[in-house]
């Protein structure tokens, strides 16, 4: 999904960033196969369920903090569309992301579950706006099956501490990847605490930068650097 680079915790970074300091990223020694997200593979469904990241049609969450000076609010909503992405129909995935109640970014993301659990990532579209409303850049965009782009890992079937998976597969233009660094884990949060959450650590050898990543059990993304979530609906 869009990118905000975030200032990584330094216990994080000394744990996972090779040598070179905090905030740089090279890439996680040992990434997970992304067979079960192979397009020929065929048999994925627009259910998604994944246990910490649940689409259902309606699931939207809510997340909001400050970046410097800056309020910023980001909005994920699972939409009732679909798109065909390399031959595999996917559930569409809105982002919506504002700074002092200005947007500056619109993507669509394109998820579909394989059958044993894996939620996989096809690629997304994107809007970039100026302080005016206008559309400057579709900058990270990208559609696995197109040039050597593929599906990759956005949320496993099974979460371990260390297990590391490629979630972007469009070389030069979208590699993040993610690590498991904690399970079982309370958080907090302004829409309440939650007992069973996981988090990750995210990079991306294409700018550097880590960040952090937090998910609970049965709602999806929780926690992103610093916007935390203020509330959250399922579907009706």
């Amino acid at each position: 999904m869009s990118s905000r680079t975030r200032a990584c915790v330094i216990a994080l970074c000394i744990a996972l960033v090779p040598v070179g300091g905090c905030g740089r990223f090279s890439g996680f020694e040992s990434l997970a196969s992304t067979a079960a997200c192979d397009p020929g593979s065929g048999n994925f469904s627009l259910d998604i369920d994944n246990p910490f990241f649940p689409l259902p049609v309606g699931h939207q969450v809510v997340l909001e903090g400050e970046e410097g000076s800056t309020h910023l609010l980001v909005r994920i909503t699972s939409l009732d569309e679909t798109e065909t992405v390399a031959g595999v129909e996917t559930r569409v995935v809105e982002e919506f992301e504002s700074k002092d109640g200005t947007v500056v970014e619109i993507s669509r993301n394109f998820f579909a579950q394989a059958t044993d659990g894996t939620v996989c990532y096809f690629g997304e579209d994107v809007d970039i706006f100026d302080r005016g409303g206008d559309v400057t850049s579709h900058s990270g965009e990208w559609r696995a099956g197109e040039g050597e782009n593929q599906p990759g890992i956005f949320m496993p079937p099974s979460l371990e501490v260390g297990i590391a998976f490629q979630q972007e597969i469009a070389p030069g233009v979208a590699e993040d990847q993610s690590m498991v660094v904690a399970l079982g884990e309370s958080t907090d949060v302004p829409a309440g605490t939650f007992d069973d959450t996981v988090t990750m650590e995210d990079g991306s050898p294409l700018d550097g930068g880590t960040g952090t990543k937090i998910y609970a059990r049965g709602i999806g993304l929780i926690v992103d650097g610093p916007a935390r979530m203020t509330s959250y609906s399922s579907s009706s």
